[in-house]
């Protein structure tokens, strides 16, 4: 089996009573880019996002109200990246990690964001960020 690119993460941990919220390969059109062929045309990202979560300690109830909806976050992703061009991917994974911190359960965000079409003979180019409520 081939080995995985990407970084182990140890985001949920019962002894802290941290729950590990994710939205894997989230593909989306973009407009994003610095070169004048990518301000022209829109182009595929993927958006892959890891929440470190402070679960809440009453009963659930089998209620979503209760929890970190991930629906939710995958479509104010989709929010974040139709609202107009950016040039960096730097950029559109800070502006994903702010507005997942916003929510004051969220302890904990890794994002990643991969340009699938940017460079030929590749499968992705990106970046990865991790960023901690203060």
């Amino acid at each position: 089996m081939k080995a995985s690119n990407l970084t182990p993460m140890k985001f949920a941990d019962a002894s802290r009573s941290v729950r590990h919220v994710f939205i894997r390969d989230l593909v989306l059109e973009c407009h994003i880019g610095v070169y004048d062929h990518e301000k022209n045309n829109s182009q595929k990202i993927r958006v892959n996002v890891d929440l470190s979560v402070i679960e809440n300690m009453k009963n659930l109830n089998d209620d979503i109200d209760n929890v970190v909806c991930y629906e939710k976050i995958a479509r104010a992703i989709e929010t974040i990246v139709k609202s107009g061009h950016v040039h960096l991917v730097e950029t559109l994974a800070e502006n994903i990690a702010e507005m997942n911190l916003q929510d004051a359960r969220i302890h904990c965000v890794r994002v990643r964001v991969e340009k699938l079409e940017a460079i030929k003979n590749t499968t992705s180019v990106g970046i990865e960020i991790e960023r901690y409520r203060k």
